[in-house]
């Protein structure tokens, strides 16, 4: 019986999970597929749902090993996406930029209105043909790594959230993934 307890306490946390991270070579570009399993949990869903936008940060970087110095950045992009409710239209409204995206200058990003927090959250989830490097930056003869991270960007949030969210397990989503390119992608 307690552990029954304990299961549903688990599955109302925020989760973050990386499923699939896939580089491909296409076009002179070096390009990455990727796929999250992303649950809110349900302080971050009760902060939304009061008006609080929150903001999620991506990056991939491709580095290339050197053994006599720090790894080299060879191509790097970062994503970032802007989550909000619309309480007026019942709405939820995401916004992807390639900037930070501030409160206020959100000129530069895309925006797009969901019906459902799902739906919304779909988006973010995945990212298919991101390009992250110039094919001509890869070295054949040297080996280069992928760096991937995601994370709910916390630094984004008003000051007390930011001091609270440092104590609670649902605003602490995080995944980072690092794998060897192979040799196909790189020649």
């Amino acid at each position: 019986m307690a552990l029954l307890g304990m299961g549903s306490a688990w599955a109302q946390t925020s989760s973050v999970e990386l499923t699939e991270l896939m580089p491909v070579r296409k076009d002179n570009a070096l390009l990455l597929n990727a796929q999250l399993k992303l649950e809110l949990g349900p302080a971050v869903e009760d902060a939304l749902i009061k008006g609080l936008a929150v903001h999620f940060l991506v990056e991939a970087e491709v580095l290339r090993e050197r053994w006599y110095w720090t790894d080299k950045k060879i191509g790097a992009a970062s994503r970032y996406y802007r989550l909000a409710f619309q309480p007026l239209t019942r709405r939820w409204r995401l916004n992807v930029s390639s900037e930070p995206i501030s409160g206020t200058g959100m000129a530069g990003s895309i925006s797009q209105n969901f019906e459902t927090l799902t739906e919304a959250l779909n988006l973010i989830r995945r990212q298919s043909a991101w390009k992250i490097a110039d094919a001509q930056s890869l070295d054949p003869d040297a080996r280069q790594r992928l760096r991937y991270e995601f994370r709910l960007d916390v630094s984004q949030l008003p000051r007390p959230f930011q001091i609270a969210a440092g104590n609670q397990a649902d605003w602490n989503l995080q995944v980072v993934k690092t794998l060897r390119l192979s040799e196909e992608l790189v020649r």
